[in-house]
């Protein structure tokens, strides 16, 4: 299948960044090359017949969902339109690439194989970041972004730095890492999107349940040992990134995972024994700001959706309303895209969980049930951490609703007769859904800060 080389290469950039650490990759569009050469490849595959032309179950409410993002932009903010609309162009052709790129479980392996295998080489890079000693860095301001510069001096505290540092400059003692990367507040991270400690943890946690399904799919002691090593290298970089949310999608995972495979008790017990060491030793200092911090931004969000519950304040207008973003992806698309859009992009996360759950209840064959499972506990995983993080225009996210369309397709090409839609009820139950997260936040917020 020639989408799929594509596709993997579209991935990989969007996960590993080469351009940003690689002198001669400066300024080479990668991930526009990458997408172009996956829809070549899936132009080939219709041509010589290796895939059939369909539609995938979610296309029409992904299709909303980017429109309604342009719309609510070009009402609010006109001049930003076309940057807006170019920056949701790579999460739309990820998206569309993947659910109907891939049509057979040889590529839902192979793809989900790239993701264990990018959050494997992400979660050592993070260990390897944990685990380094302290140094300066040199924090400066260069076009509104924040740019972290070696110094090389080994510290303990940003005290240390400043004793012999230039007389007025910032200063920062955090951990190096490898390809120019550097911890924050002590919290390791990556780049690009993953430069946030927090959403490095979401990433590498969805990707766990997929070494779970190819041990499942062949046993064998290379398998297990691949297993092993997922679940204690990428338990220890969601350690040592602090992230609260990161713990907490981490339980989720496998919760589910363990729940659904052998009962809730020996699930539930599984599931706790492997996340104990994260969530007993991966608190942070400064976590009670932190979270008020969070909660303010809460509220803003819930206030901006007030003041235009219709089509929001506009797509990636946030920040110019308060100095951080939502930090809460239920609440970004009310804000944003007002309750339409909040409905629409919701909507799209529970029919990527429907999906696997459906699978899960037709008598299927184990393959199926497998990849449903595991699937299914990513996807949940992410429903949960996205809770804390604005993560509803991020490619990593439509790769993965994606991939329930390519489930959908697998099965469907296996068993014609397997069918999932969205119906009116689903769209009544997603509404309601929405209405009482709003009153959810909209209360606990005013609640918890007195306003």
């Amino acid at each position: 299948m020639f989408a799929l080389l594509g596709l993997l290469a579209l991935v990989a950039v969007d996960y590993l960044r080469p351009q940003e650490y690689v002198a001669g990759l400066r300024g080479v569009p990668l991930l526009h090359m990458a997408a172009g050469l996956a829809l070549l490849g899936y132009v080939v595959d219709l041509r010589i017949g290796l895939t059939k032309l369909r539609r995938a179950p979610h296309l029409l409410l992904a299709l909303a969902f980017f429109a309604w993002c342009i719309l609510a932009v070009t009402l609010r903010g006109p001049g930003q339109a076309p940057a807006r609309a170019a920056a949701l162009a790579i999460p739309l052709a990820i998206y569309l690439l993947v659910a109907h790129g891939l049509q057979t479980f040889r590529a839902l392996e192979i793809l989900c194989g790239l993701l264990l295998a990018l959050s494997l080489v992400l979660a050592a890079i993070g260990v390897h970041q944990g685990l380094a000693d302290p140094a300066c860095y040199r924090v400066t301001i260069v076009d509104g972004d924040m740019r972290w510069n070696y110094d090389g001096r080994p510290c303990e505290t940003r005290l240390d730095c400043e004793a012999d540092g230039d007389p007025g400059a910032d200063y920062s003692c955090e951990k190096e890492g490898l390809f120019g990367t550097s911890s924050i507040n002590g919290r390791v991270r990556f780049r690009g999107s993953l430069e946030d400690p927090n959403e490095l943890a979401l990433v590498l946690a969805m990707a766990l349940p997929f070494s779970f399904a190819f041990y499942e799919r062949k046993r064998s002691l290379t398998r297990m040992a691949i297993m092993v090593l997922a679940a204690g290298s990428i338990g220890l970089c969601t350690l040592f990134t602090q992230s609260r949310g990161g713990q907490l999608v981490f339980l989720t995972v496998l919760g589910i995972y363990f729940v659904k495979r052998v009962g809730i008790a020996k699930g539930l017990a599984l599931g706790m024994l492997l996340a104990l060491p994260v969530l007993l030793l991966g608190g942070r200092s400064g976590a009670e700001d932190s979270t008020m911090e969070r909660l303010e931004c809460w509220w803003v969000g819930m206030h901006l959706f007030a003041s235009s519950p219709v089509v929001g304040i506009g797509t990636g207008l946030f920040i110019e309303h308060h100095r951080l973003t939502a930090h809460n992806s239920y609440i970004l698309a009310a804000a944003e895209l007002g309750l339409p859009g909040m409905v629409i992009w919701s909507s799209n996360v529970y029919l990527a969980t429907k999906i696997p759950v459906a699978a899960l209840r037709a008598p299927l064959p184990p393959v199926a049930r497998i990849w449903a499972l595991a699937i299914l506990a990513s996807v949940a995983g992410m429903a949960v951490g996205v809770m804390f993080l604005s993560f509803n225009y991020k490619t990593t996210l439509w790769v993965y609703i994606g991939l329930t369309a390519v489930l959908y397709g697998a099965i469907r090409r296996h068993e014609p007769g397997f069918h999932v839609e969205f119906t009116r009820r689903d769209l009544g139950a997603v509404f309601l859904i929405c209405i009482a997260l709003v009153a959810s936040f909209t209360g606990y917020t005013g609640w918890k800060l007195g306003w």
